[in-house]
């Protein structure tokens, strides 16, 4: 089969891998429908991540068809549509059973396309499958569906719930790529008085207007004066950071109110400096995680009940053969307008969902 392989920071290639096949009786082997691409291969590919081995296939997104189960798997059988969430979950180590399956200590956690090989493929092995994929509805396409693989319940479970949104905060959400405008999104469900968008691309800032941002500010023009003026100097009572660089964060920083909570979504791969001089009187709850996935099962029930408009992220779509076209585009996203690039679904043409009917 054909594999999108990383062999070292930027070396990468769409070409021959083997076959996967059952290695433990909790597998299974799910042929790929519909795979995105996320960030955080783009920060692998830039070496950010050293633990991702040379010989790696990328991705942990998809969408597929179940073919093949080891003996202990119960709850799917060939044949099944299913997601492949990005978390995989042994169910049976302290943190599973604490529900963190992100930090799994039983050989999950987020493993596809990071410590093991991923979704961008033809065929993927998903161990624990009874935990880690998840049937869909057939009134859900996979281009609505791959979004739920990671960057829905990362923007609401890391950026929304470890925040602490309620009704009537100030809401800013620092970086209105995908993960930020997921954020923007789900925010909303906790009717929050605004919601900021900071970025500095126009297109997403428009796009983010369109997801429900209240108002946006370009990252070049000191947002937080911005959100100072909206919110009569007090600043924002929930600020999500969505970029990934120190640059980001220290904005987030100087954003939020006293007594006020900072959500680190990003990926980081550089040191950002934590302020203390300036924050330790401020009483600022600073959060950091990986997703767990928890709140996928209630987020597809919401996008199967056409809930979250998860599909309309998607600005380009490219057959599964075309992975590298799609990392091109993706990784210029400035240039391209790119949000959310879905490979494998039937090819589109160009769709800017912001300004969709």
């Amino acid at each position: 089969m054909k594999g999108y392989v990383f062999h070292g920071p930027g070396q990468s290639a769409w070409e021959d891998v083997p076959d996967p096949g059952v290695q433990e009786a909790t597998d299974a082997i799910v042929r790929v429908d519909a795979v995105t691409i996320c960030g955080t291969d783009l920060h692998i590919l830039k070496g950010d991540l050293p633990e991702v081995r040379p010989g790696t296939v990328l991705g942990h997104e998809a969408v597929g068809e179940i073919v093949d189960v080891g003996a202990d798997v119960r709850t799917v059988r060939p044949g099944d549509r299913v997601l492949v969430s990005c978390i995989t979950a042994c169910g049976r180590c302290p943190s599973c059973r604490e529900g963190t399956y992100g930090q799994c200590r039983g050989g999950g956690g987020w493993i596809l396309g990071h410590l093991i090989d991923g979704t961008q493929a033809e065929y993927v092995r998903v161990p624990y499958a009874d935990l880690s994929v998840h049937p869909l509805s057939s009134t859900l396409d996979g281009r609505d569906a791959v979004l739920l693989a990671d960057i829905f319940p990362t923007s609401y479970e890391v950026g929304v719930l470890n925040g602490h949104v309620r009704p009537g905060d100030t809401v800013a959400v620092v970086g209105a790529g995908p993960v930020g405008l997921a954020a923007v999104v789900t925010a909303r469900l906790f009717s929050p008085e605004r919601i900021v968008a900071v970025d500095l691309a126009a297109a997403r800032l428009e796009a983010a207007k369109h997801f429900g941002a209240d108002a946006v500010a370009d990252a070049r023009e000191a947002p937080e004066q911005l959100v100072a003026d909206l919110t009569g100097g007090l600043g924002a009572d929930v600020v999500v950071e969505a970029v990934g660089t120190p640059e980001a964060f220290e904005v987030c920083t100087r954003m939020v109110r006293p007594g006020g909570h900072v959500a680190n979504v990003g990926v980081h791969g550089k040191p950002a400096t934590l302020h203390l001089e300036d924050l330790w009187i401020k009483n600022v709850t600073i959060t950091t995680g990986l997703v767990d996935t928890y709140s996928t099962p209630t987020l597809l029930r919401m996008a199967t009940a056409g809930r979250l408009p998860t599909g309309q992220l998607v600005t380009h779509t490219f057959p599964l053969t075309h992975m590298e076209e799609a990392y091109d585009v993706f990784a210029r996203a400035a240039d391209t307008g790119a949000l959310k690039v879905v490979l494998g679904e039937e090819p589109h043409e160009e769709v800017v969902p912001y300004r969709a009917a």
